[in-house]
């Protein structure tokens, strides 16, 4: 196709692959290519139209909301990737539209570009929003709704506290998409402040935090720092939460088959029962009461109340206990939850990853890379109690 009167610059004059088109109704007519073009994509350069070419490709998104061949037809200044055609591309292809419907597309070989280790995508930018924002998104909603009930003008501060980290995590994110450094470890940070901080940045009311041994000292990002705590933190917790509804469902199940077995049980035996043998039942029944129900629900209850101070965090019908420990040359951080299968352990660092429904799969992404930024080593294992440790070494 020679046909290159609209065109201001030859076609040919373009080093990249370059068609020129006009629109027809719900289509694009192919009016001319380069040959850079024919050279590239010599199937192709017979094909009357814009939409059998995207056809040829198994992969073709639009940086727009629509399809692309929709952008195409109404004059959209957008983006197509397009990829799956054998061994070419992939490619980016932009689309130059004119005021009277027609245009050009510029094919961009990405093969050719060099490559960049872990470049700050898009969709990757979008995912850390969406997933560390949501740890003081909670504090700050769940705060508003006690003060909305309550009227204590308390609650205010803590939603100031967390709209604060929440601009400071947009920023970092910023800072990650301008290709500047994104850690900066330049001051001696206490390893229990940063933990107690980042404790109260996640919603962790149905969880025990236990402090124990003299935690470190060390020079890091005091921000990083907090941030990889948080999402220890929330790991374990929505693992363990799941864990529970899971246990919950079964033993509502169980339950209500064991009921209806006592309580045939019990008709048949109260039959033959005398007086004593019912006096014994109410004391036993009333004893097992006293040890279980008022003396724990007092401990949880005045370990909540109080503040976090070297020792328990204890939440009431706590879901998961996680501790923050010292090690030789580091600290490490463990919970008594369901814990991470071996087969599970190599995976569970990579971006994406994750067993929630719903779960973005970067929080232990995240504390890998802050750990790495920080020169620092990570080990996974198993923890004492049955749940997940990550060992961190400075």
């Amino acid at each position: 196709m020679t046909d290159e009167r609209r065109a201001a610059i030859p076609l040919d004059a373009f080093p990249d692959p370059v068609l020129a088109y006009a629109v027809e109704g719900r289509d694009a007519r192919i009016t001319a290519t380069n040959g850079a073009f024919e050279q590239r994509f010599d199937a192709l350069s017979s094909q009357p139209s814009a939409s059998t070419i995207f056809e040829r490709f198994s992969v073709v998104n639009a940086t727009g909301d629509e399809e692309a061949l929709t952008h195409l037809v109404r004059g959209d200044h957008v983006g197509i990737y397009l990829d799956g055609y054998g061994d070419r591309g992939p490619f980016f292809v932009r689309v130059i539209p004119s005021e009277d419907d027609t245009g050009y597309l510029v094919f961009s070989d990405l093969g050719h570009c060099p490559d960049i280790e872990d470049p700050p995508a898009v969709d990757q930018v979008s995912s850390v929003l969406s997933h560390d924002l949501r740890n003081p998104l909670d504090v700050a909603k769940a705060h508003l709704q006690a003060a909305r009930e309550t009227g204590d003008p308390e609650h205010f501060e803590s939603v100031s506290h967390a709209h604060d980290r929440m601009e400071r995590i947009i920023r970092d994110v910023l800072t990650l998409t301008r290709e500047d450094a994104v850690v900066d470890p330049s001051e001696q940070v206490s390893v229990e402040l940063a933990a107690t901080d980042a404790w109260q940045a996640v919603d962790t009311d149905r969880a025990t935090l236990d402090l124990t041994g003299p935690l470190p000292t060390t020079t890091a990002d005091p921000d990083r720092v907090r941030r990889l705590f948080e999402n220890l933190f929330r790991n374990s917790v929505e693992q363990s939460s799941t864990s529970s509804r899971r246990e919950a469902d079964d033993s509502v199940e169980q339950s209500s088959t064991s009921s209806r077995r006592e309580a045939d049980d019990s008709v048949e035996q109260s039959s033959t029962s005398n007086r004593p043998e019912s006096s014994d039942v109410v004391e036993r029944g009333s004893t097992g009461q006293r040890s279980n129900a008022p003396t724990d629900s007092v401990e949880r209850d005045s370990a909540a109340e109080g503040p976090l101070d070297r020792g328990d965090e204890r939440a009431p019908e706590s879901d998961v206990t996680i501790t923050v420990g010292t090690l030789e040359d580091g600290f490490y951080v463990a919970d008594d939850g369901p814990g991470i299968p071996p087969e599970e352990q190599e995976v569970v660092f990579e971006p994406g990853y994750s067993t929630r429904d719903g779960g973005t799969g970067l929080g232990l992404a995240i504390v890998d890379r802050i750990v790495a930024a920080h020169d620092w080593e990570l080990r996974l294992t198993a923890a004492e109690r049955g749940g997940v440790r990550f060992e961190i070494r400075f």
